[in-house]
């Protein structure tokens, strides 16, 4: 008799450790990797993010070093496709996604936003000798537009002109690319990284007029507020303390 009870009793004790791991299991740690802030960006997206020989640097990734600083973890940085970074992060394989990412009503819904750090504006890059001088001609015509798959630039176009006139690419450069070869009639991405295109590619210009303004911000999984409100306090101390505006003026100066 006594041995059977004594077998209820492991049995029992068992069963509830077995519960304690799986509750510990289940609950959502603050970063992926211990001690690792894991960012998922695609670098490609300069002065955000680029390489500079192998290592990942620009403004997304500075900002990210700083924050993780701030939050006493090791920045980890995986180049992915851009349209990938929102499902990585919803699947906890990524702590965040930082890629010169708009903050947008349809992107909410999927994941959270933290505190905005940069103001964006989408232009338009055409040939120099292009007949589209405007925003307004680029629209109404029957132009075909090269996008960055999955970025605002993609969204806006395909909502403004309609799919059978965009043409996605997985990189920036490869539409920019694809503009400098005659494949498509205008570009349509983000102002900074325009400026490194035109730059870099010659017979081409950016339009006098913008096209979108927006507003730049990491996302992170919508169930771990906790590190989400860390990263806000982070990002207003780096911001209070004059951090992330060296950052940006590093990268974009204001007389430049």
């Amino acid at each position: 008799m006594k041995k059977v009870f004594a077998k209820i009793i492991s049995a029992g004790l068992i069963l509830t450790m077995g519960l304690s791991m799986a509750s510990c299991a289940s609950k959502k740690s603050m970063t992926v990797k211990k001690g690792k802030l894991v960012m998922a960006t695609n670098a490609y997206f300069p002065p955000y993010e680029y390489y500079d020989n192998s290592t990942i640097v620009g403004i997304d990734a500075e900002i990210a070093a700083a924050v993780a600083k701030k939050l006493d973890l090791e920045l980890e940085i995986q180049d992915v496709e851009f349209d990938s970074i929102i499902a990585g992060v919803q699947s906890n394989k990524y702590d965040i996604g930082m890629a010169g990412m708009t903050v947008t009503e349809e992107r909410k819904k999927a994941i959270n936003f933290t505190d905005t750090y940069a103001t964006g504006v989408q232009v338009v890059i055409v040939p120099e000798n292009s007949e589209i001088t405007d925003v307004d001609t680029l629209l109404n015509g029957d132009y075909k537009v090269g996008v960055q798959t999955g970025t605002t630039g993609d969204i806006y176009m395909s909502d403004d002109i309609g799919d059978d006139r965009v043409v996605r690419f997985s990189k920036g450069n490869d539409a920019v690319l694809a503009l400098s070869t005659g494949k498509v009639d205008a570009v349509v991405i983000d102002n900074e990284p325009a400026k490194s295109f035109v730059a870099s590619n010659e017979g081409l210009k950016i339009l006098d007029t913008a096209y979108v303004e927006e507003q730049y911000a990491m996302c992170v999984n919508k169930d771990n507020t906790e590190l989400l409100e860390k990263i806000n306090t982070a990002l207003k101390e780096l911001t209070e303390d004059g951090t992330i505006p060296a950052i940006i003026e590093k990268y974009i100066p204001s007389n430049g």
